[in-house]
């Protein structure tokens, strides 16, 4: 019988830390600690072997990746970029996705100023400065459309950029488009949908394997999969 060793939950706060408890339940795991009112950055559960790691949401893939956490949630975003570092793909940096977990669903879009004739612009061939955190999808986007770019990343306010002229479009994640529409701004196309993903570190996945697959097929039952 295996005994029984710590798994390690990397998580973000915030959309992805509340929607995730509900998988956690369904693998009988209860986090005994709000995120956003412990300054904690390990927070214990009412499982002795199991904790959960607080991190930035574009840390996840690096914990799981070097074993810091043995599995970890993140956006299907966060992953394409961390895997364009790697070759393009999750498995080249040692990790393995098993599930798509449907949650903190939101997608990846173009947006323009309101006025800037974009249409016209794409179909010119004109050379787009655009602004995003997100390069590596915006790269491979605007290559499949022969269109080229001058790409500038920003970490944040990505909605600022067009409107001082730093950039003619961004491509940013979307949930609602109310903050795009307080800014005069709008969606012009849609690059991807966007949930949240499960890694796992391919090398634990092997040393504590009945462990993580206990939790893997909870959350895989949780999610109807």
């Amino acid at each position: 019988m295996e005994a029984k060793q710590m798994i390690t939950l990397a998580l973000s706060k915030g959309r992805i830390f509340e929607e995730t408890l509900p998988l956690l339940r369904a693998a009988g795991i209860e986090v005994l600690e709000d995120p956003e009112k412990s300054r904690k950055l390990i927070l214990t559960t009412n499982q002795p072997d199991v904790r959960v790691l607080v991190v930035r949401a574009t840390d996840v893939p690096t914990y799981v990746q070097y074993g810091g956490a043995d599995l970890g949630i993140t956006g299907k975003d966060t992953l394409i970029e961390h895997a364009a570092d790697w070759g393009g793909s999750t498995s080249a940096a040692g990790l393995y996705q098993p599930l798509d977990l449907n949650i903190a669903k939101c997608r990846i879009s173009v947006a323009v100023r309101a006025d800037f004739d974009y249409a016209s612009a794409v179909k010119q061939g004109s050379r787009l400065k655009v602004a995003t955190k997100y390069v590596a999808i915006a790269r491979e986007f605007f290559a499949t459309k022969g269109v080229h770019v001058d790409l500038i990343k920003l970490y944040g306010s990505m909605e600022l950029a067009p409107l001082v002229g730093l950039s003619d479009a961004i491509v940013d994640l979307v949930s609602t488009g109310n903050t795009l529409k307080a800014n005069h701004l709008v969606e012009v196309e849609h690059i991807m949908d966007i949930s949240s993903q499960l890694v796992v570190n391919q090398a634990a996945l092997k040393l504590k394997q009945a462990s993580i697959r206990r939790i893997i097929d909870a959350f895989a039952s949780a999610v109807g999969k």
